[in-house]
């Protein structure tokens, strides 16, 4: 199987739904926009595929308490620092690989022990999956949206791997900034352009000077 098959596959899947549950945590608790109450916790397990049944009111407060621990891991911009951090965390955070089979992902390999509670089954999960796709890509897949003035998150697990914007909207906004202000630039040098050629058109020639 050749390296880039082999990376689509290791990211795709059941293994980017705890890469896509960390950029929604991150983004549920530390963004100006962001929604950390229960519900929206909530949400964000219900969204990515975890036992959201079992959240209980508890669980809020370590749920918040990951987020912000996560999202120096997305701001990192040097590999060294963002290996170790997750090194770090990785030893903080008790693992118990097991096997598990359930819907609506079938046979799958769990990383908390089998009796752990939601937020350390969460911890385990989301730490796990970035790590592999940080071996698999390095810094290239995550980072912070790049549209001015948006400070969320955003993790690309899809074949190309092109994404830096949190969203659609955001890289569309961007987009069209950007086309208006290349238009608004070329107007501006044409409108330069013409007026340069009229005050050299109204200035008299040397050989009429003096006459």
């Amino acid at each position: 199987m050749g390296a880039g098959n082999g990376a689509t596959m290791r990211i795709t899947g059941y293994k980017s739904h705890g890469v896509a549950a960390a950029v929604a945590l991150v983004n549920a608790v530390t963004t100006r926009d962001g929604d950390d109450s229960e519900d929206g916790l909530r949400e964000v397990l219900r969204a990515n595929g975890f036992f959201w049944q079992q959240f209980e009111p508890r669980d809020a407060e370590p749920f918040r308490r990951w987020g912000r621990t996560l999202r120096p891991f997305f701001e990192a911009t040097e590999l060294d620092e963002a290996v170790a951090l997750l090194n770090e965390l990785m030893m903080e955070v008790p693992m118990h690989p097991h096997l598990a089979d359930h819907e609506p992902h079938g046979l799958h390999i769990h990383y908390a022990p089998p009796s752990a509670r939601l937020p350390h089954r969460f911890r385990a999960t989301t730490l796990m999956n970035l790590s592999e796709l940080v071996v698999e890509h390095g810094l290239s897949r995550t980072g912070v949206c790049a549209a001015p003035g948006c400070d969320r998150v955003y993790a690309d697990t899809s074949r190309a791997g092109r994404r830096r914007f949190c969203s659609d909207a955001c890289a569309n906004r961007t987009n069209v900034a950007a086309f208006r202000a290349r238009r608004r630039a070329s107007r501006d040098a044409d409108a330069a352009a013409e007026a340069e050629a009229r005050s050299g058109a109204a200035r008299p020639s040397s050989e009429n000077a003096g006459h």
